[in-house]
């Protein structure tokens, strides 16, 4: 039965009719395609999309990790807050995987419900990876992004979304695509496909964690034009540690780029906790910052109703 209302939910999305959550409230929520055709560039021959994890591979706080894989067919999933809670803000979210899977779970679907348990509506971004020949890494996933953003802008009133808050969450790979998102507002990178194209696709605020390469290291870690700072980028939370395999200078150089453009921004560094672990409480301090963020989304107004 759960199958069968999740394959309704998509071919109804595919013609594109909305879904409510309450219609489908105790099963998997409503996913939308992100491309009315095939992506831009697209030849759909990387394979079948899957869960490449391994046996035993990666835990993560004791449990397993999907680590989805071969994606050429992005979709949005919509996760509505309780009614009780809806504060009509919303987050993209973007699970990272170094551009080569989706840490699916880890940093997707149970970041989407955590965000609902404050009252903030989330959408779960499934963008192409792996890199695709002939491209940047994170060219593809660039214009998945841009696509989502302006999309869900242009469906806010309908998805009861309040379009001046409207935000994005990143981690890892994840995290390097929101910044590179808040980089390139001024125009798509792929030509528009319909009216939700000539939408905003500026985050109205980012969250950060554990991002990767938004410096490079061999130049000093200068800022990378990719992630380029302006006085237009969106206020940004930031959380890293400084055993991070992916450097700390990364979370700190870039926060010093904020500064210099005046651009609002919180920044916590955690003497140990590594890379990878979501939101999956440890012993380690870090895997408290859901609740510094928490705290951060309430101070700049973004969760009142």
């Amino acid at each position: 039965m759960r199958a069968m209302k999740s394959t309704l939910c998509s071919l109804l999305a595919g013609f594109g009719f909305f879904v409510g959550t309450d219609l489908f409230a105790a099963d998997a929520p409503p996913v939308f395609p992100l491309w009315p055709d095939k992506a831009p560039g697209e030849t759909n021959t990387i394979g079948e999309e899957k869960d490449l994890t391994k046996p035993g591979e990666g835990l993560v706080a004791g449990q397993r990790v999907i680590r989805l894989g071969n994606i050429s067919t992005p979709t949005i999933t919509l996760y509505r807050a309780p009614k009780e809670k809806d504060t009509g803000a919303a987050v993209v979210v973007f699970p990272g995987g170094g551009y080569n899977i989706l840490a699916w779970d880890l940093e997707g679907t149970e970041v989407c419900e955590w965000l609902n348990s404050i009252g903030v509506n989330a959408v779960l971004l499934k963008y192409r990876v792996p890199k695709r020949p002939a491209f940047e890494r994170h060219a593809p996933p660039l214009q998945d992004a841009q696509r989502a953003l302006g999309l869900v802008r242009s469906r806010a009133q309908e998805f009861g979304f309040d379009p001046a808050r409207i935000g994005v969450l990143g981690f890892s790979a994840g995290g390097h695509l929101a910044a590179a998102l808040s980089a390139s507002v001024a125009q798509r990178t792929y030509p528009a496909v319909d009216a939700a194209d000539a939408v905003s696709c500026r985050p109205d605020f980012s969250v950060l964690i554990y991002p990767a390469y938004l410096t490079l290291k061999d130049e000093g870690d200068k800022i990378n034009p990719v992630t380029a700072v302006t006085s237009n980028t969106p206020p940004a939370f930031i959380a890293m540690t400084q055993d991070d395999a992916v450097r700390v200078e990364t979370a700190l150089f870039y926060s010093v780029a904020l500064k210099q453009s005046g651009v609002p921004f919180e920044l916590h560094i955690y003497p140990k906790g590594g890379h990878g672990y979501g939101l999956r409480r440890t012993e380690n301090p870090v895997t408290a910052w859901p609740d510094r963020c928490a705290e951060w989304m309430k101070s700049r107004g973004l969760l009142k109703k």
